[in-house]
């Protein structure tokens, strides 16, 4: 098996299910009494969804808000678990999504790249390289040794992006959203997400709604809608299908 044909991400007819209470005490009797006796309305973010992704490939995530998005990142990067079917991931995931989760806030900086590393099964020698080159780019100056919880959010999302861009990821996920610290830093930022994607090796998701944006970076495009699976094929179909539902709406 070739590099390129390596698979990455593997979803085989996936559903994620949630349940909706419309107050308290149904919750209640939902964990008392168990489903049979549940009032919950039960809603499906994601409906027997099937796809493949092979290493070195970008790929556009399209849909309205809703439309099962960040359901489905949040399976690739391990937040949520499906349902029924299953997911298959292989390779370090960089997730450009909740920057700030994820930190002891009685931590410092520098001994949260740590915990992280460990988190993400780095080895003592990994964490030793990392460490000087999150210091660098999040430029922090002292904050970087004083506890988390003195940080402002902004100082968060800068610690937390700097980790994850400069750990070595074989799969990356980007929310075009993503909106880190000053106009200086997000140019900072989106450079690094460019060097990212220009590796053949890494394989880029990336969720937005601006087609232009897409085309910029990605060959493929998946659509979904209403948590199913519309399109799945080269990027310019995938536009003009999530474009057309734009115009039915």
């Amino acid at each position: 098996m070739s590099c390129n044909d390596q698979v990455m991400i593997r979803f085989d007819h996936v559903t994620k299910s949630y349940r909706l209470y419309s107050n308290d005490r149904d919750r209640l009797i939902d964990i008392f009494r168990g489903e049979k006796h549940s009032k919950a309305k039960k809603v499906n973010a994601v409906s027997d969804l099937s796809f493949t992704i092979r290493r070195g490939e970008a790929i556009a995530f399209l849909g309205h808000n809703g439309a099962g998005k960040s359901t489905t990142l949040k399976m690739v990067t391990g937040v949520a678990q499906p349902s029924s079917g299953t997911v298959d991931v292989n390779g370090r995931v960089c997730a450009l999504l909740e920057l700030t989760a994820g930190f002891n806030r009685n931590l410092t900086g520098r001994e949260n790249i740590h915990l992280r590393g460990q988190a993400v099964g780095m080895s003592p020698e990994e964490i030793a390289e990392l460490e000087p080159k999150v210091v660098k780019f999040a430029d922090l100056g002292s904050y970087i040794d004083q506890p988390v919880r003195t940080y402002s959010s902004g100082m968060k999302a800068r610690l937390g992006f700097a980790f994850a861009v400069n750990s070595d990821p074989e799969i990356l996920v980007v929310d075009e959203a993503l909106s880190v610290g000053d106009k200086r830093f997000r140019k900072k930022c989106l450079r690094r997400i460019r060097h990212i994607m220009e590796d053949e090796n890494v394989t880029v998701l990336f969720v937005t709604h601006a087609s232009a944006t897409a085309q910029e970076f990605c060959t493929r495009g998946i659509v979904l809608e209403h948590g199913r699976l519309r399109y799945d094929g080269p990027l310019d179909d995938a536009i003009r299908i999530y474009e057309k539902s734009l115009d039915e709406d």
